[in-house]
């Protein structure tokens, strides 16, 4: 079940006492949590804000049953599934964030780790996944009656099986898909001429077969191009030529940033104002190398505390690197409306997927980009009641709160 909760960032300067956790030096705002819903009978594996103020919530088809019914009698017959082939449960809702209402949605083929994009006409596009779904696109385009809004399934629409793959809407409205698992290549929707194209650096990032080159970060920067970053090492892809311009500097530390070793990523806010915009790249957590080995034998290695800035449109980018308050793999990274950084969920050992990680880490960070006091770019916030690890997700909605 998940426990459905609203996280609100309070802006007063109301300071925390985290000195019984020993990180003095990082108090800050509190921020404060809202239990939602005791459960809404799925988990938050994917979320999605969509631009009629709803969210839609799903999670993997292959692990059973979940805890919320199908409308109507209806159930999903799958041949394929490797657990139910005749399910009458729901994987997916519509969360209305107004009313705090929802309603079932159908999912047919299995989403686990798929990706996706949002159109620019609002529809959401996910591709591939699991087992049934690796090939498969689905769309859901919000509508003006929500109660026959519901998922679309085209089967068999992408080239290659995308698993932990990564997406990016381009300023052409198309969507380009990078990597999964073994995977080293990239694909458009809707397919190009030219289907599917290499990429060495997928290869070359790939761990001799301990992957961390995973959900690769995608950014869109300025000039049109496309940031990637997998494992500790980074690109800027010309995708129209099919050419890679630039490769930065690794990031210090020579610890992966990238799934299994999941850390997080974003651009940090630009400002069209300014005279000249110089987009950077922030990293923050992952684990180190023999993180998953490691905890497959049981011995759960402390996750990475650090974080990396760069600035991609400098004639000699280099890394500068920051030390969070506390380790964090398997975090989310969302840009704020204040144009700070909220840093959530995830654990302080092990690595991200199949029951891997251990300890929790039930504080939220606020990090602020342009504070020049580096010791007070961070703030802890609140704990969390409950731990948020893999198959969770946090994104911002449109009133500033974090759901």
């Amino acid at each position: 079940m998940i426990k459905f909760l609203l996280f609100s960032l309070s802006f007063s300067h109301v300071f925390s006492n985290v000195a019984s956790q020993a990180l003095p030096s990082y108090s800050g705002r509190n921020g404060e949590w809202q239990l939602l819903h005791e459960s809404v009978g799925i988990s938050a594996m994917h979320m999605q804000l969509l631009h009629n103020n709803k969210v839609i919530i799903f999670d993997r088809t292959d692990f059973g049953p979940s805890n919320l019914s199908l409308p109507n009698g209806i159930c999903r017959v799958d041949s394929s599934d490797t657990m139910l082939q005749t399910d009458c449960t729901a994987h997916s809702i519509l969360y209305d964030i107004g009313t705090n209402g929802f309603r079932p949605l159908m999912i047919q083929t299995d989403t686990w780790c798929s990706s996706g994009a949002v159109l620019p006409n609002g529809t959401l596009v996910q591709t591939g996944g699991y087992n049934d779904g690796d090939r498969n696109i689905r769309s859901f385009t919000p509508c003006s009656d929500d109660e026959y809004c519901n998922w679309i399934e085209f089967p068999q629409s992408l080239i290659q099986r995308r698993w932990y793959a990564s997406n990016q809407v381009l300023p052409d409205g198309r969507i380009i898909i990078v990597g999964g698992r073994r995977q080293f290549n990239y694909e458009f929707y809707p397919s190009s001429w030219n289907g599917v194209i290499f990429l060495d650096f997928l290869m070359e990032t790939n761990d001799q077969g301990l992957e961390n080159n995973l959900y690769p970060f995608l950014h869109l920067l300025p000039d049109g191009n496309l940031f990637i970053f997998a494992n500790t090492r980074s690109i800027l892809l010309d995708y129209n030529q099919n050419m890679v311009l630039k490769e930065f500097p690794k990031i210090p530390g020579d610890d992966p940033r990238n799934y299994p070793s999941s850390g997080s990523s974003v651009l940090l806010p630009l400002d069209e104002n300014d005279a000249i915009i110089e987009p950077e790249i922030m990293v923050c957590g992952g684990a180190p190398r023999d993180s998953f080995i490691q905890a497959m034998q049981g011995n759960f290695i402390r996750a990475i505390s650090t974080c990396g800035r760069l600035k991609v449109s400098v004639p000699n980018p280099s890394w500068t690197m920051e030390d969070m308050p506390m380790a964090r793999v398997m975090g989310d990274m969302i840009l704020l409306p204040t144009g700070d950084v909220l840093i959530i969920n995830g654990a302080e050992l092990g690595t991200a997927g199949w029951e891997l990680g251990r300890g929790p880490v039930t504080r939220p960070i606020i990090y602020r980009p342009s504070d020049d006091v580096s010791n007070w770019r961070f703030s802890v916030m609140s704990p969390s009641p409950r731990p948020r690890m893999y198959h969770s997700s946090a994104i911002l909605l449109t009133d500033g709160r974090i759901l």
